[in-house]
């Protein structure tokens, strides 16, 4: 074999296995991303929750949560406004 051919096949053997650790690399730092976002047995979800004053779509990790005192359900907000206006309006149902 030529010189040139050898220093070719050890140059893309290279870069084959540049491109295999690369691909492992990303897969392990995946799953340990997905194993951060576990709380115990617990899933953190990433959903929309809708707001009940403004009926705005607000992710469920940056909304305000607070629980009713009507339902005992958790109610969920896009900010302060909408929440003190709805335990405003709570407070005049009873």
């Amino acid at each position: 074999m030529h010189p040139i051919k050898v220093v070719v096949i050890i140059i893309l053997l290279y870069l084959g296995y540049r491109l295999v650790v690369s691909d492992w690399k990303k897969r392990k730092k995946k799953e340990e991303k997905s194993s951060e976002t576990n709380l115990g047995n617990e899933t953190v979800e990433d959903v929309l929750v809708e707001d009940p004053i403004c009926h705005k779509l607000v992710p469920k990790r940056q909304a305000l949560r607070l629980k009713s005192r009507e339902t005992g359900e958790i109610v969920y907000f896009c900010g302060e406004e909408c929440c003190n206006l709805f335990v405003s309006q709570e407070g005049e149902k009873k």
